[in-house]
C-alpha cells in the first residue's frame, strides 16, 4: 500500500485519514465552525484530517438547486480555513479550466465521481502536483478504477487515492458492494468510504437519502480494510442548502469517530491475531 503526506497528514497510514466538511461552501462562517470542531477531534483520536468543502456543485438534480458561493470567493475560504486552523483541505474540480486555481489553494484535488472517466481532468489534476481523490464512478466496477489511476501516473500523479460511495442499483437507489473495498485496495493506493454520499437515493428534483445507515456501513467498511473515511457533516443538516437528507448532523461527530477508530482497532487485532 503506497502511503504519502498530504501535509501534516498521513495518508495510507496506520491510522484511518479523516475528509469531512460540509457539503458545500454555504458561508465562511459554517466552514469555521466545521473545521474548528473536527480538527479537535480528530486531533484528540491521533487521526489524520484532511477538510473539505466544494466552491461550487455542478451536479444538481435542480438547476434552481444551490450551487456555492463560485469559485473566487469559495477558494478565498478554504484558504482562510487552511491559514487558521494549519489543515489541508480538498475540493472538487469539475472542468480542466478550474484545476490551476484551485490547486493554487487545496492540498487534494477531488474528481467527483461522476467525471471519474474524464481523462483531460484526470491528467490536469495529476500535472498540478497535488494528491488527487478520485471518486468511483456510480457506474464504474471497483477494477475499473486501474484506469483513472494510468492515467493519473503517466501524467506525473504520485499521490492517489480512491473513493468509494456508492453503485447505482436500479433507479433511484446506490448500494455499497463491500468487496469493493478488497479489490480497490489491491490496486495499491489508499482507499476511503464515503459514508454520507453512499447513502443518497439519486432522481427527481431533489437528492434523497437515510442518514441512519451512516453508522452500520461505516462499521462495515473499516472492518473490511478501508485507509479512512469521506464524510460530509453540518451543524443542521435538515436545513443545509446540499445534500439535506444525508449529511451527518456535526453532535453526532464524536461518536461517529469513536465508532470508527474502535472498529478499526477491533479489525487490526483480528488481522494479526
Amino acid at each position: 500500500m503506497k502511503r504519502f503526506a498530504i501535509g501534516p497528514a498521513d495518508a495510507g497510514g496506520p491510522r484511518p485519514l479523516i475528509i469531512a466538511g460540509p457539503c458545500v461552501i454555504e458561508s465562511a462562517e459554517l466552514c469555521l465552525t466545521v473545521a474548528e470542531r473536527l480538527k479537535s477531534l480528530c486531533a484528540a483520536r491521533q487521526l489524520p484530517f484532511v477538510f473539505k468543502a466544494s466552491y461550487r456543485k455542478a451536479n444538481r438534480s435542480s438547476g434552481r438547486s444551490f450551487a456555492g458561493l463560485g469559485m473566487a470567493e469559495g477558494l478565498d475560504v478554504l484558504a482562510r480555513i487552511k491559514r487558521e486552523f494549519d489543515v489541508p483541505v480538498l475540493t472538487d474540480v469539475h472542468e480542466e479550466a478550474e484545476v490551476a486555481a484551485a490547486a493554487e489553494v487545496a492540498d487534494v484535488l477531488q474528481i467527483p465521481a461522476f467525471l471519474s472517466r474524464q481523462t483531460g481532468l484526470l491528467v490536469a489534476a495529476a500535472r498540478t502536483g497535488r494528491a488527487v481523490n478520485v471518486k468511483k464512478g456510480q457506474f464504474l466496477a471497483p477494477g475499473d478504477m486501474q484506469n483513472a489511476i494510468d492515467k493519473i501516473t503517466a501524467a506525473g500523479g504520485q499521490r492517489i487515492l480512491l473513493t468509494e460511495r456508492g453503485t447505482t442499483f436500479g433507479y433511484g437507489d446506490l448500494v455499497v458492494d463491500m468487496r469493493s473495498f478488497v479489490i480497490m485496495r489491491e490496486l495499491g493506493w489508499p482507499v476511503l468510504y464515503d459514508a454520507t454520499h453512499s447513502l443518497q437515493r439519486p432522481g427527481g428534483a431533489e437528492t434523497k437519502g437515510d442518514r441512519r445507515f451512516a453508522f452500520p456501513l461505516m462499521r462495515a467498511a473499516v472492518a473490511c480494510g478501508v485507509d479512512g473515511l469521506f464524510f460530509e457533516a453540518h451543524p443542521d443538516p435538515e436545513h443545509a442548502l446540499s445534500d439535506a437528507a444525508t449529511q451527518l448532523p456535526l453532535a453526532q461527530a464524536e461518536a461517529f469517530l469513536d465508532e470508527a477508530v474502535r472498529m478499526h482497532e477491533a479489525s487490526r487485532e483480528a488481522t494479526h491475531a
